[in-house]
């Protein structure tokens, strides 16, 4: 695949570890280009921003892995038992409104928007926001970046997010229309009322 980046950079991220930002030259990726250069590289989880710009992130420490796997489990279950809609894990690729192609640690879209994609659009990056997302801080994320992109997941139509901070000890609440609810080392936290009646026991992912 010929790719042709007019610059490679870097951003400072904690601890001095750096995630890469290519720019590619003249016009963004397309959708095809894109899922090409992430097939190439499925080690690795890539993002592009809504100006053409992919970053990608270096694989989480243990310990990071550790609490994301708590994190899809424990949501798994309630997922499988509600049954109104589909959950998924870190490594889904979303298209947003924007153009910005992401991937939460963890999403859920209700079942009747998720339905009314076509089998194309689910077997690609699919041109939809979810309706909850979660992003779990890494030891290589800096939270700038994170709070920035759970605003952008408002901005493209989302109902709910959590920034889980086990660097700060926080989890940050989002909701359209409504101001950043900051939570000091809880214990739980409630999905209510979108997630009727999900509980996420926080004990092992943010410790």
């Amino acid at each position: 695949m010929n790719v042709d980046f007019a610059s490679v950079a870097t951003i400072p991220v904690p601890d001095d570890i750096e995630a890469l930002i290519l720019r590619p030259g003249l016009h963004p990726l397309s959708d095809e280009q894109f899922a090409e250069f992430c097939a190439q590289y499925p080690e690795l989880r890539i993002e592009m921003n809504r100006e053409g710009e992919m970053m990608i992130m270096l694989p989480v420490v243990s310990r990071g892995g550790k609490r994301n796997f708590n994190l899809t489990a424990r949501f798994g279950l309630w997922v499988e038992v509600d049954g109104t809609g589909v959950g998924f894990d870190s490594s889904t690729g979303f298209t947003l409104p924007n153009g910005a192609k992401r991937s939460p640690d963890v999403s859920w879209i209700k079942r009747e928007r998720w339905d009314a994609l076509s089998e194309e659009q689910k077997d690609d990056f699919a041109p939809i926001c979810p309706d909850f997302v979660v992003e779990l801080r890494s030891k290589s994320d800096r939270l700038r970046h994170l709070q920035e992109k759970m605003q952008e997941y408002l901005e493209n139509g989302a109902a709910l997010g959590w920034l889980i901070d086990p660097i700060e000890k926080k989890v940050h609440v989002y909701r359209p229309d409504t101001a950043i609810q900051v939570l000091d080392n809880p214990t739980e936290i409630s999905g209510d009322p979108l997630l009727k009646g999900f509980v996420l026991k926080l004990e092992g992912i943010l410790d």
